[in-house]
């Protein structure tokens, strides 16, 4: 959440396998779920008419691109200008988009294979919607954390922060990526935030994605040389998984056109599940992940998860001081998975 960056190496986020436990359309038994209860706890002053002046953007164009990118205010191609208004978002997020939804104390783990020049690795990546949200640039946004293992290993831990408009789009407002080499703590050089050092929330997931669209930025933070699109490659796709087989599948295309080389992955969102696929188009690493577990935590887990998330979100502000230290802290807004 994954995020939707094309990283050849970490794959990890929010954004990569993003699910919530509902019936779907299945060539094997699901069992539907009813979402958790929300907490209108409040973490900072969340403002939904904050100004969009402190990101250097207006609702129709994008602030300027590092050397070599795109044309600023279409940095993914014709229409894809960044359409980023503070106002048009809830002031508590409850994310329900049928193709991205995101339930506090959700958890899904995928797994798959990297192969490169070098060999194959197997990767698990564990993705935990948390009971956390942050306010950033005046928006409060729901927590990821997602945990990324390469062959048993912890490559990276990461926090993401998600907010979804009033008419259904989610958005990713930044990333907290802490990196790991031997199982050693190694930084976050690849933290971006919206608002700071130019960076810029972009879209995880349309509220109607058709295919015929525009390419349309998933965040762009120049000052990491981050910059992922996304369009709509196919829909109505059946695919199968370990989880099962799902129906009026949609197929994203995703790519970084500042990393020609890294090549596009391809995002199976299934109708009412989100992501249950991600392979590869090209590029020097070939990844795949599927789907293999869902499960919704205990209240108790959730409780640890929670606690987890603050170590990490605490520990971001010694870590990143330039740009982390200068957001609100994360605050515990849902301590229960009952439902909605």
């Amino acid at each position: 959440m994954f995020k939707p960056h094309n990283r050849p190496t970490v794959i990890g986020s929010a954004f990569v396998l993003l699910l919530a436990l509902t019936t779907v359309t299945s060539c094997a038994t699901q069992q539907g779920t009813t979402p958790p209860a929300t907490s209108t706890g409040t973490s900072g002053s969340a403002s939904p008419t904050a100004s969009a002046s402190s990101t250097g953007t207006t609702s129709d164009s994008a602030s300027p691109a590092a050397s070599g990118t795109p044309n600023a205010t279409e940095l993914c191609g014709p229409g894809s200008a960044i359409n980023y208004d503070p106002a048009q978002f809830q002031q508590s997020p409850r994310l329900d988009n049928k193709w991205f939804p995101l339930k506090p104390g959700s958890q899904y783990t995928t797994t798959g294979d990297v192969k490169s020049a070098e060999g194959t690795t197997k990767r698990t990546v564990v993705h935990t919607v948390t009971g956390l949200t942050k306010v950033i640039d005046g928006v409060k946004t729901l927590v990821m954390w997602d945990r990324d293992y390469s062959d048993g290993e912890i490559v990276e831990s990461e926090l993401a922060f998600f907010a979804q408009t009033e008419s259904g789009t989610v958005w990713l407002f930044g990333e907290y990526p802490e990196e790991y080499e031997n199982g050693k703590f190694t930084g976050a050089p690849s933290t971006f935030i919206n608002s700071l050092d130019l960076a810029q929330a972009g879209i995880a997931m349309q509220a109607e994605p058709k295919t015929g669209a525009p390419s349309y930025v998933q965040a762009h933070a120049p000052k990491v040389n981050f910059l992922d699109c996304g369009q709509v490659f196919q829909e109505k796709q059946r695919v199968c998984v370990p989880t099962g087989c799902y129906d009026d599948v949609l197929v994203i295309d995703e790519r970084n056109p500042l990393e020609p080389s890294v090549g596009h992955q391809r995002k199976f969102y299934s109708a009412g599940t989100g992501l249950i696929k991600v392979t590869a188009v090209g590029g020097a690493d070939q990844e795949t992940l599927d789907l293999v577990k869902v499960e919704q935590l205990t209240d108790a887990k959730l409780a640890e998860v929670n606690q987890e998330a603050m170590k990490i979100d605490q520990h971001a502000y010694t870590v990143s001081k330039n740009v982390y230290a200068k957001t609100a802290k994360a605050e515990v807004t849902t301590e229960t998975t009952g439902g909605y």
